[in-house]
């Protein structure tokens, strides 16, 4: 079975107010984010939680943010 990886470009983006231009996940993260919105629809593990979890894991597969990029840097050079 062959898998293919989307490119950025090719995926749907969003504009968001403080965010800028979002690139939504591939379809391989959505069943991540299924499987933890089951978990807190199950409640075996409480909201709050799924969404510090979902929001970590969205951010972290974005490489387009000017704003994280900016805060990083800035921690670095202090």
């Amino acid at each position: 079975m062959a898998v293919s990886h989307t490119t950025v470009e090719d995926r749907p983006h969003v504009a968001l107010p403080v965010l800028g231009t979002v690139t939504l996940p591939e379809p391989e993260h959505l069943a991540f984010y299924a499987a933890l919105l089951a978990l807190g629809v199950l409640e075996i593990v409480e909201w709050p939680v799924v969404g510090i979890v979902a929001i970590g894991h969205f951010l972290a597969g974005q490489h387009r943010f000017a704003v994280l990029r900016e805060v990083g840097e800035a921690a670095e050079a202090a």
